[in-house]
């Protein structure tokens, strides 16, 4: 069966749509087009996502009208049911041929393939090539705003311009003002086999009924329209042998039943439905006048604001049994809920239903992270438990969630259909996700709900449940998948040195914030509940372990400069009391080897460095870093915290510790280090390690294989191998670091050596000949050069001969800010290029 259908919803796996008549279905991903289909199947295959293949959020907007066609109807275990639509033009337009195609023929079409002159059209039909001109799209483009050319997969509503070749090519447009324009004629030889939804005609009124019209189009067609399609302006002045104009919204291939619309916004091809507020969905009216009454279908209802709203017959009452007809003449007053919002009939659905009308949930919305809700047993999985919570909307309670402690054999303590009083986790209504507890420590606590890090103020005390236990400490999540660092040191009033034998996953504990970083989505706890130390403890602490405590390895500080050493920095923690000093040796200031040089050749004592990382605090000295690649890994959660975490094929952001003639020693954050062989380490062949990599470079290493008893960890440092899918993108990230941190440099140079600043590739300035080397180079001198050694070499000083004192035009080459060195050009190819 062919109908028109309104987009109601978009997600990445299924298009919700609204059908006539109060009616919805669904459109799985796998049906949108051929070309679309392969493109899924080449992005499973090959286990990567690809440029070309668009999400369908990408391509498609609630409101949007599209045509479809049934491909089954599933009946659920509730006995719902199920109707699952496709929107692939081969399927929907199956009766069309090519010798059926003429010109001002509207139908659906979806993109095949973007070409220079414009787009090639899937239209379903065999033989036939549907080119769309670039020119006879860029309006419709720019109208729906989903980027600069159109997607493949995109669903089109074209109208053929031209046939060619018996209609083995037809050329297209999708022109909104074309389109809106066009209305099927009997030129166009429309069949009963092939008519399409969406239609626009001219239609003649046959016999007018309770229930709706009986209408003729095309000359030999009959169609129905029913009293939810008439237009309810005219709905009373509608008579025998009047001529309309009508949409055509469904087809019945066996009963060849064609049903109409005489709505306004159906009345041009490409329009789009009245959408109703979303405030509006769930309101309870108390009084809602009944305007009509259609026995076995329903009844409409005038609501407070004037709009009409249809309820269906099992929605007027209880039970069948318990229906009264005589309660739902015209002007009877009933009190109802808005369920749901018909897009193809542009009415609100309501209920008459007591249970409805009292339900405290109808939709996802209508829930909120913390709630604590009641639900009905539906399953039990390995993974865990569905839970029904109202109509339509199941959650999901995780093995681990099943109770205070885990629970081996949940079938012995839940049965299908018992009632469960559950605490909700997470809800995500756009995915409709619902995940919930049943721990009576969660759903039975009054403690506040911390949902998100914004609400985490240092001093707040929550309940939260332990999801990993190591050597490190405990990480505690709470509700929407917030979740924290309790440190060793928190662990308890005294020192636990095995917290894996302490504490267990899934138990649920009361922590306190000692601090939080919302922005990066960090935070740190505490199980010991007490407020901050005494002074008289604080005395007690060694300076190591009051650091320990103050900063943990992660944590973001602003630093002063205190003095430059030959190999790094001491810097003074701001906004620390006790004035802590700390370290940046000159390596870790940025990820690149030349720009941490460059850097600590700029700085100066007194200078502040923002957004510094706590690395370790191994020797007298907090070790702080600022390479950038490292800070995002340790801030995504993209690190390993100690050997146990290690597995084989993880991919972890680190910096070289030593280069050996066998290998590289590569370090990572918290402390664990591992070897990349020498047949490892580059995709080229490795003479000498050395000429590879250096001392303090940034890299990503894939981890190839562990060694428990020995606590080894070998690595690959190959590009091809270590590259985790956007390789573009990470390239660019690099690039883009790297420049920011030259601007950076360029700005500190002002400071104190603002010539060298003005030199930049590229530039024409006029030298002076100041000296000529044995090797054939020569050295130059300037006023916008003073200070500085400027060289040219032999092949870069041209043809020309040069003698001292001679004025010259030059290019400059390079800057090396670092030994303040310029190198130029005098070659005329280059000084006559454009700047």
């Amino acid at each position: 069966m062919l109908l028109l259908g309104c987009i109601k919803e978009v997600s990445d796996y299924e298009l919700a749509i609204s059908l006539p008549n109060g009616l919805s279905g669904f459109v799985p991903v796998t049906q949108i087009s051929d070309a679309y289909s392969k493109l899924l199947t080449k992005q499973v295959a090959q286990g990567e996502l690809l440029e070309e293949l668009n999400s369908l959020p990408d391509l498609y907007s609630p409101g949007t009208l599209v045509r479809c066609i049934v491909t089954s109807i599933e009946k659920s275990d509730n006995g719902r049911r199920s109707v699952k639509l496709s929107i692939d033009p081969k399927k929907v337009n199956n009766g069309l041929t090519s010798t059926a195609l003429a010109a001002g023929m509207l139908l659906s079409g979806s993109v095949l393939s973007v070409e220079d002159h414009g787009y090639l059209i899937d239209i379903g039909v065999t033989g036939t090539h549907a080119f769309l001109p670039h020119q006879k799209a860029k309006n419709y483009i720019k109208a729906v705003k989903k980027g600069p050319d159109l997607k493949i997969g995109q669903n089109l509503n074209c109208l053929i311009v031209e046939v060619k070749n018996e209609g083995r090519v037809v050329c297209l447009s999708i022109d909104r003002s074309e389109v809106a324009a066009s209305i099927a004629t009997e030129r166009q030889n429309w069949a009963l086999s092939n008519l399409l939804p969406g239609l626009v005609v001219k239609a003649r009124v046959q016999k007018v009924a309770p229930f709706g019209m009986k209408l003729t189009f095309l000359s030999y067609f009959t169609g129905i329209v029913d009293f939810m399609h008439m237009d309810p302006e005219k709905s009373m002045s509608y008579s025998p042998d009047q001529v309309v104009k009508a949409c055509v919204l469904s087809v019945h291939p066996v009963s060849r039943a064609v049903r109409l619309s005489l709505r306004p916004p159906f009345l041009h091809p490409g329009g789009a439905p009245r959408q109703l507020t979303g405030q509006r969905l769930g309101a309870v009216l108390e009084e809602a006048t009944v305007k009509a009454f259609y026995k076995q279908f329903g009844a409409v209802f005038e609501l407070d604001d004037g709009t009409l709203a249809f309820a269906r017959m099992k929605h007027l009452s209880k039970t069948r049994k318990s229906f009264k007809p005589g309660a739902f003449k015209e002007g009877c007053k009933h009190k109802c809920r808005i369920i749901d919002y018909s897009l193809m009939d542009e009415m609100c659905i309501v209920s008459l239903k007591h249970q409805v009308i009292e339900a405290r949930f109808l939709q996802h919305q209508d829930i909120h992270t913390g709630d604590v809700v009641q639900g009905k047993v539906v399953s039990l999985k390995p993974i865990g438990m569905q839970v029904k919570v109202a109509d339509g909307i199941r959650g999901l309670v995780p093995s681990l969630h099943l109770s205070d402690v885990i629970l081996k054999q949940p079938e012995k303590k839940y049965n299908i259909g018992d009632e469960v009083k559950c605490r909700v986790l997470e809800c995500n209504p756009a995915g409709k996700k619902l995940i919930l507890t049943l721990k009576k420590s969660l759903v039975q606590s009054k403690l506040p709900v911390l949902s998100n890090y914004e609400d985490a103020k240092p001093g707040l005390i929550t309940h939260g449940f332990v999801v990993c236990a190591r050597e490190f400490g405990c990480i505690v999540k709470f509700y929407n998948d917030v979740k924290g660092l309790v440190p060793k040191n928190e662990l308890g009033s005294e020192l636990i040195t095995c917290p894996d034998k302490v504490f267990y996953e899934g138990q649920v504990l009361k922590v306190m914030v000692l601090k939080c970083e919302p922005q990066q989505g960090r935070l740190l706890l505490s199980f010991r509940l007490s407020s901050k130390p005494s002074p008289e403890d604080k005395w007690k602490c060694t300076p190591k372990e009051k650091q320990e405590v103050k900063y943990q390895i992660g944590e973001i500080v602003d630093v002063k400069i205190l003095k430059k050493k030959d190999n790094g920095l001491e810097v003074s923690i701001l906004e620390d009391e006790d004035n802590m000093v700390a370290w940046i040796p000159t390596l870790h200031l940025s990820d690149f080897v030349a720009a941490s040089k460059l850097l600590w050749h700029c700085l100066r004592e007194g200078d502040v460095l923002p957004r510094v990382m706590h690395l370790s605090d191994k020797g007298e000295h907090i070790i702080l870093s600022r390479k950038s690649a490292v800070i995002s890994a340790v801030q995504e959660e993209q690190v390993v915290r100690s050997f146990s975490e290690i597995q084989p094929g993880m991919l972890l952001t680190g910096y070289v510790r030593n280069v050996m003639p066998f290998g590289v020693f590569v370090e990572f954050p918290f402390g664990v280090t591992g070897l990349a062989p020498k047949v490892s380490m580059s995709d080229k062949f490795v003479t000498d390690t050395k000429d590879h990599f250096v001392v303090g470079q940034t890299v990503i290493a894939k981890v190839m294989s562990i060694d428990e008893e020995k606590q080894r960890v070998l690595l690959n440092l190959k590009v091809s191998e270590c590259t985790s899918g956007d390789s573009a993108a990470e390239s660019f990230a690099l690039l883009n670091q790297y420049f920011k941190e030259l601007k950076e440099i360029r700005n500190l140079l002002r400071r104190g050596e603002p010539s060298i600043c003005e030199l930049v590739p590229g530039k024409r300035m006029h030298l002076v000949v100041q000296d000529l080397r044995e090797d054939g180079s020569a050295l130059f001198s300037g006023s916008s050069v003073t200070g500085l050694t400027v060289t040219a070499t032999r092949y870069h000083l041209g043809d020309k001969n040069i003698a001292p004192g001679e004025k010259r035009k030059a290019l400059v080459l390079h800057v090396d800010a670092l030994t303040s060195e310029v190198y130029v050009s005098l070659r005329e190819e280059l000084l006559k290029q454009r700047p």
